[in-house]
């Protein structure tokens, strides 16, 4: 059998049934990407080639174009769910070490995503690197990441930071910010001494174990980070680790002066915002800063909203504000949390900060960083707060009593 000429065209290459990898082939057709790998790929298939050659050719060729596909993919960041695949939202409730009756580990969670229909006892454990926040977090922790910061920026904040003292002045804040020019994620928490800097890996606090925490992860286009930095100037939360590469740093000056330790003007004492999730959930945001003394949830939330609200959040003994009726709006605080097949426990010992709206068809629901107490009157900080129905019902069906008006 004589060998004939063959070509081959780019289609069916892209066309071929193991080469299938959406994120890839979306960008490479898209943009420029695309041409690239053509133009590597014709340093293969350059002119005729004899059907023995076209195995070789095809083989080296189809090995470049997968390996530069599983990258664009693997470099695609965003929130990982349970088994480390990308995930629109996600929501964990770690349980305390004191529930009523029983003494825990305190590394247990229950997690929700948009695939499930309630919360689900995770069978990680919060002080490993596996499940969801571990998955998360390990895009930071990444040598690609670290090492390539020109590719990526990060921020990391937290009023109680790991290993350096605590400082008065900034705002009652966690959370994480990681992206590129693509797209990225939030991760907004209440967990003191949490994460860990990026070279040292993922560590769980040990003060993190003995109370309730709750962490909620948003997966982003990039353009929306600019709106999260203009949250978080209100809030002036204390960065103790950031990576702003002129690329970012162009077009978020703020955040690379919030990083720098710089407090930029903020127009106004507080601020509401929209966010959109990269599959199209909305969000909004609360913003204060301390120039706004007033119980976030009774004095602006509630009252703008039109929401009698329930609110969780840790409240010690001598310092919480009482539940308060003498809005239109008012503001109940919860006292215990019962979570699906776990022990109820009280609030003082649940450091998670949220609230729901107390009318089932509002289904507002809102995570944060406020405690209801009269020094955080004089503390920035703010709120996530969504209607999606799956989230309201989530933390509507834990709420095991509250004192009302």
């Amino acid at each position: 059998m004589t060998d004939s000429a063959k070509t081959l065209s780019w289609d069916s290459i892209a066309s071929l049934p193991f080469l299938h990898c959406d994120c890839a082939l979306t960008t490479f057709k898209m943009g420029t990407q695309w041409s690239s790998i053509q133009k590597r790929l014709k340093l293969v298939f350059w002119g005729p080639l004899s059907c023995r050659h076209l195995q070789i050719s095809m083989a080296l060729a189809l090995s470049v174009f997968v390996l530069l596909a599983f990258t664009v993919c693997d470099a695609a960041i965003s929130c990982q769910n349970e088994a480390g695949e990308p995930v629109d939202w996600f929501i964990i409730y770690k349980l305390p070490t004191h529930k009523i009756g029983e003494v825990g580990s305190g590394v247990n969670y229950m997690y929700l995503d948009p695939s499930l229909e309630t919360w689900q006892l995770s069978k990680f454990m919060i002080n490993s690197s596996q499940g969801a926040i571990g998955n998360t977090l390990s895009q930071l922790y990444s040598k690609a990441i670290v090492n390539k910061t020109s590719n990526a920026a990060y921020a990391l904040y937290n009023d109680s930071p790991p290993v350096l003292k605590y400082l008065r002045g900034y705002g009652h804040t966690k959370g994480l910010l990681l992206f590129d020019l693509h797209q990225g994620f939030w991760l907004s928490h209440s967990i003191p001494h949490f994460p860990s800097f990026p070279e040292m890996g993922y560590l769980y606090p040990s003060s993190g174990k003995v109370n309730g925490q709750t962490a909620l992860c948003v997966s982003l286009h990039y353009d929306q980070f600019l709106h999260i930095t203009q949250h978080l100037v209100y809030l002036f939360p204390r960065f103790y680790n950031c990576s702003v590469p002129s690329a970012f740093a162009t077009k978020l000056p703020q955040l690379a002066q919030l990083c720098a330790g710089h407090r930029p003007e903020a127009p106004s004492n507080k601020k509401m915002d929209q966010l959109v999730s990269r599959q199209g959930e909305m969000f909004f945001t609360f913003a204060k800063s301390e120039r706004f003394v007033d119980d976030i949830y009774t004095g602006w939330v509630a009252q703008v909203l039109n929401a009698n609200l329930l609110v969780e959040t840790w409240q010690r003994q001598g310092h919480d504000l009482p539940s308060n009726c003498s809005l239109p709006n008012h503001v109940m605080n919860i006292k215990r949390i019962r979570l699906p097949g776990s022990v109820p426990f009280h609030s003082k010992y649940d450091h998670s900060k949220w609230c729901i709206s107390w009318a089932y068809q509002k289904h507002l629901t809102c995570l944060g960083d406020l405690n209801r107490e009269v020094s955080q009157m004089w503390r920035g900080g703010g709120l996530l707060c969504s209607y999606n129905t799956l989230i309201y019902k989530a933390f509507r069906q834990v709420v095991d009593w509250y004192i009302g008006c």
